[in-house]
């Protein structure tokens, strides 16, 4: 399967690239020099040699993979799991994790769950939504019953203080290691089966 072909059920998703962003012109440069389907170099490498600390880069043309944060510790912010119990990203530490802060309202963030479903058969996927207001619970548990996700859960930070927290535009989603330490993230969606999610996942221990 091509690079370019693993990423078909998401090609809407590039006009959209996050439900509040504004692509900037350096990721629009950078967008420019993405590889191409006859490269011969994986497609994650390829992000890889692309992104020295600190830069960003366009991943899949949908999202922007920012390794500035690396080493970094989650937030100490809570948020209830899908029993509506208090619990915190540090609370999962021990083994690698990817984070996933979405909303029922984001088209991207919603066109790549299944993805993040599959991808959580490999890896620990914590999606936490950022609904907000009072109905935000019913909205979330009604969603993941349509959705029938068997592997992710509906954790709900209902303030979006995790949102502020990482000044994230949604989907954001951050990848930790074992030890609870930031490996990267990537603003706007992506298609978390495909040889490039694979690859980048792969990275924390």
């Amino acid at each position: 399967m091509s690079f370019r072909s693993t990423i078909v059920p998401l090609l809407l998703l590039g006009l959209l690239a996050g439900c509040d962003r504004q692509v900037s012109t350096q990721e629009q440069a950078n967008a420019n020099k993405l590889p191409v389907e006859d490269s011969g170099t994986p497609a994650g490498e390829l992000a890889r040699q692309a992104a020295p600390a600190g830069d960003k880069v366009i991943v899949d043309t949908i999202g922007a993979l920012d390794r500035s944060h690396k080493g970094a510790a989650a937030p100490l912010i809570p948020f209830q799991d899908s029993a509506g119990q208090p619990t915190s990203i540090a609370a999962f530490k021990g083994k690698p994790m990817l984070v996933n802060l979405w909303a029922t309202w984001c088209p991207p963030c919603v066109a790549e769950m299944p993805t993040l479903d599959a991808a959580a058969s490999n890896i620990t996927v914590l999606t936490i939504s950022q609904d907000t207001g009072d109905e935000a619970r019913a909205r979330v548990t009604s969603f993941f019953a349509k959705g029938r996700y068997t592997r992710l859960k509906a954790n709900l930070e209902p303030k979006a203080d995790l949102s502020v927290a990482y000044n994230a535009s949604l989907p954001t989603s951050i990848l930790y290691d074992s030890a609870g330490r930031e490996v990267w993230r990537i603003t706007g969606g992506m298609d978390w089966t495909s040889a490039t999610a694979r690859e980048l996942l792969a990275e924390a221990k």
